[in-house]
């Protein structure tokens, strides 16, 4: 029997982080999963599994002392799964037993992918398998080295550290198995580079990878996204960490008590973090409330399309910004780089980063009025989940269930994505086959 919805892209994506949102909560709900052998509530289990699934790294609970070894082996292979991408991971299974795949699993890994050519799909998913055993292992090696040697860890424990924490900031998860994430590393760049360098490399999505794999640096042959996405990422993270040196430079509880080395270390690592991943090697809840702002701007933009970052996407961002200065500058069309844009691509800016603020938006509202927390915070955690960012002011733990339930919910949404979610939402598609007379209010 064929189920309609099932042979649907656009539905089938959802539907799989669903499944594995659900397997991972019924994992984490044995008691197996728990230091004290006892079973976790059913909303510490969901709350974590979406939040592993979703690569955020949200938390309810203290990963290190709370989850036993199953069940950190368990988010780790969660987070795995939902950086991969469930379907680029089913792909590759067939691609490695030799079954090849279809046009409908070329389209699913289309819509999950968002935009990668069909005819490229073989040579996009073997990079993506190739990259991410590459880096995974090189990172895993740097810091299973520099645990053992410098912080003179056992070899199985810093094996196991190192390898949990290149997983997780490959796939920009920010789960950590230090119940302070990085911040024993603060002064350590040998351990805070590498992942900063992961999680910038996967948050350029992988069709820049293949971009930039065919091309090296010839800028002039790359595509419009990657030359985007490429200028973005920089200009935001030169951003980030000029806005976050300067404004913690002197404040006694992050960047104050530094020299100046760490302090430059820490305020690019600050930079990174906010935009993908929830690392922090500073204490996040200390930052003052202009840095939170800065935060706020680069947690809602994110990374780049196709990959492991949350977010509207860099290349939404500038395409939006782009519209602004046509208009502004009475220019015909918004464009970039010497090429135009589309006006599906417009709409679709527009629509992304209109659903995006609905959905924080809303879930703000809703938590500020179930909870006392200052709304600083409840704003930040919910740009963070939206954006499966992971960096907490402190707060999550001690929100409601509701609560904690609709920042599980934004966290799904803003992995699947805000257009995936809305349109597997809707009944179907209904083109009208009339066309209204034009007349155009007033605006501004």
């Amino acid at each position: 029997m064929r189920i309609p919805v099932l042979r649907d892209p656009v539905r089938l994506i959802p539907l799989l982080f669903l499944a594995a949102i659900a397997a991972g909560t019924a994992l984490l709900s044995l008691p197996l999963a728990t230091t004290d052998g006892s079973s976790a509530p059913l909303i510490t289990a969901l709350f974590t599994a979406t939040s592993a699934v979703a690569v955020t790294g949200l938390i309810v609970v203290d990963t290190p002392t709370y989850w036993s070894g199953f069940g950190q082996a368990v988010i780790l292979i969660l987070f795995q799964i939902g950086g991969l991408g469930i379907m680029t991971a089913a792909t590759l299974l067939g691609l490695m037993v030799g079954r090849g795949f279809g046009l409908r699993d070329r389209m699913a890994i289309q819509v999950e992918r968002n935009r990668l050519e069909v005819s490229d799909a073989r040579s996009v998913l073997r990079l993506i398998l190739a990259i991410t055993i590459v880096v995974e292992a090189i990172v895993a090696a740097i810091l299973t080295i520099r645990l053992a040697t410098t912080y003179h860890e056992s070899f199985v424990s810093a094996l196991w550290h190192g390898l949990f924490h290149a997983v997780s900031a490959f796939n920009n998860a920010g789960f950590s198995t230090y119940s302070d994430s990085v911040m024993g590393f603060q002064k350590d760049p040998v351990m805070l580079v590498p992942i900063m360098l992961a999680v910038i490399l996967t948050a350029l999505g992988f069709p820049v990878m293949q971009d930039l794999r065919a091309n090296r640096l010839r800028y002039r042959r790359w595509t419009l996204h990657t030359k985007i996405t490429v200028t973005g990422t920089l200009i935001l993270l030169f951003g980030g960490f000029l806005a976050t040196a300067v404004m913690e430079w002197s404040n006694p509880e992050t960047l104050g008590p530094m020299g100046f080395g760490p302090k430059l270390l820490n305020a690019a690592f600050h930079s990174v973090m906010p935009r993908t991943a929830g690392f922090n090697s500073l204490d996040v809840g200390a930052f003052r409330e202009e840095t939170l702002v800065v935060n706020y701007v680069l947690m809602f933009i994110g990374g780049g399309s196709a990959g492991t970052a949350g977010g509207i996407k860099v290349t939404t961002f500038f395409v939006l910004l782009a519209i602004v200065l046509s208009e502004v500058l009475r220019r015909r069309d918004a464009s970039m780089f010497g090429r135009r844009f589309g006006r599906s691509v417009e709409r679709q800016a527009l629509t992304v980063a209109m659903l995006a603020l609905l959905f924080i938006l809303s879930a703000t509202m809703y938590i500020a009025s179930v909870t006392d927390l200052p709304l600083q915070d409840v704003l930040f955690e919910a740009t963070s989940a939206f954006a499966t960012v992971g960096l907490s002011t402190g707060v999550t733990a001690q929100m409601p269930p509701s609560a904690q339930f609709v920042l599980a919910m934004l966290m799904f949404i803003g992995r699947v994505g805000t257009i995936t979610a809305a349109t597997a939402l809707a009944l179907g598609k209904h083109d009208r086959p009339y066309r209204y007379p034009e007349e155009n209010p007033i605006v501004g």
